[in-house]
C-alpha cells in the first residue's frame, strides 16, 4: 500500500514539475515587460490570484486561503494544471493527521476540464460535497478504492468542497476554474 502511495507522490510530482517547466517562461507582468512602477488598477487580491510559485503552484484569493486554513496539507498555493483535459483529486490522501484530505488541496484548471475524484480506500468513508449550492454531490460518504467520482467544469470561477464526515478535521478542497 506504502508502494502504492509512493508511486503516486511520484508521479503528482512529476506533473506539477513538468507544469512548472511549461509555465516558467509565461508569467505575465502586466503585457509590455516593463515595470514603471505604477499601479495598473489591479488590487492586489487579483495580482495574488495568479502568481505562480516555485513549485508551479498559484497564490488563491483570500476567500480560497480562509475557506482552507484550516487543512494541514494546503500551503496558501493551487496545483496549476490549466490546458490538462482530466485532473486528478486524491480522496483520502495523507492531512490532518491521517488520511483526511483532498489532494491537491486547491487546483486551478481551465473550463471543461473534467475533475476525477480518486478515493485512497485510506481514512473511513469519504465523499465530496459542495459548499453552499455549488454542482458537486458524490452522495453517500464510501470507503472503497478508485476513482468514485467525477465533475466536468463548464463554468469559470471558485467551487470549494469538503467531505462530510471529516469538515471538521479540515478535510477541504478547492478548484478554481479559468
Amino acid at each position: 500500500m506504502n508502494d502504492s502511495l509512493d508511486r503516486r507522490t511520484l508521479l503528482r510530482s512529476t506533473g506539477a514539475l513538468a507544469a512548472a517547466g511549461l509555465l516558467a517562461g509565461c508569467s505575465s507582468d502586466g503585457g509590455d515587460g516593463e515595470s514603471d512602477g505604477e499601479s495598473d488598477g489591479e488590487s492586489d487580491e487579483t495580482m495574488t490570484s495568479t502568481a505562480t510559485s516555485d513549485d508551479g503552484g498559484s497564490e488563491v484569493s483570500e476567500e480560497v486561503a480562509s475557506y482552507l486554513s484550516d487543512t494541514s496539507n494546503f500551503d496558501g498555493s493551487a496545483l496549476d494544471m490549466t490546458g490538462q483535459d482530466t485532473v486528478t483529486v486524491t480522496v483520502g490522501a495523507e492531512g490532518n493527521n491521517a488520511n483526511y484530505a483532498f489532494a491537491p488541496a486547491a487546483v486551478r484548471v481551465s473550463t471543461g476540464t473534467t475533475v476525477e475524484f480518486e478515493w485512497t480506500g485510506e481514512g473511513g468513508t469519504h465523499n465530496v460535497v459542495s459548499e453552499g449550492d455549488g454542482p458537486l454531490d458524490s452522495g453517500s460518504a464510501v470507503d472503497t478504492e478508485g476513482v468514485e467520482y467525477e465533475y466536468t467544469f463548464e463554468e469559470s470561477g471558485t467551487y470549494t468542497y469538503y467531505c462530510t464526515p471529516h469538515e471538521s478535521l479540515g478535510m477541504k478542497g478547492a478548484v478554481i476554474v479559468e
